[in-house]
């Protein structure tokens, strides 16, 4: 039997909770790399033209299968919390204010963003680097891939806070 490549990558993309390359799809899937990349870009343009809740992004290096931003807000509301709202506006602070240094995120919100700070860099979503009795703080190529924002730069990921921030 064979199976229809578009919907191979689609059961990838819909299965990963998180964004998946294009070499790893390769890999897993067993498929040349030019029937991956067409079954990419054909999922893609289906879901574009699909009456559907879903989109087909590139997520940084990868590809994910992503809530439409009008239907996100219903998905989140029974979408299990991997990271508790604490540690989220910490993120969303070092990620909007980057390069930022720990002890002026501490001066900002409190003692308690040091255990914030320890959490987001052993999840790998910041990078923490020694500069004299403190840290300086930035967002690591994870940060927008793990938020599904499209781009890495700190412009792209500060343009993407604010557009949530106005309900965009």
């Amino acid at each position: 039997m064979d199976l229809d490549p578009v919907r191979i990558i689609e059961a990838v993309l819909f299965s990963s909770p998180q964004p998946v390359k294009i070499s790893d799809m390769e890999i897993q899937t067993q498929l040349p790399s030019a029937t991956v990349r067409k079954a990419v870009k054909d999922l893609t343009s289906e879901y574009e033209k699909k009456e559907t809740s879903l989109r087909v992004a590139k997520v940084g290096s990868g590809y994910a299968l992503l809530l439409k931003d009008e239907y996100a807000p219903f998905g989140r509301a029974f979408a299990p919390k991997e990271i508790p709202d604490n540690i989220l506006r910490t993120a969303t602070w070092i990620a909007y204010h980057q390069p930022v240094m720990q002890s002026d995120l501490a001066h900002a919100l409190g003692s308690k963003t040091y255990t914030d700070v320890r959490e987001l860099h052993e999840l790998g979503l910041i990078s923490m680097k020694k500069k004299g009795h403190s840290y300086v703080l930035s967002t690591t190529k994870k940060f927008p891939e793990y938020f599904g924002i499209n781009g890495t730069s700190p412009t792209a990921i500060k343009k993407y806070l604010e557009e949530r921030a106005k309900g965009n």
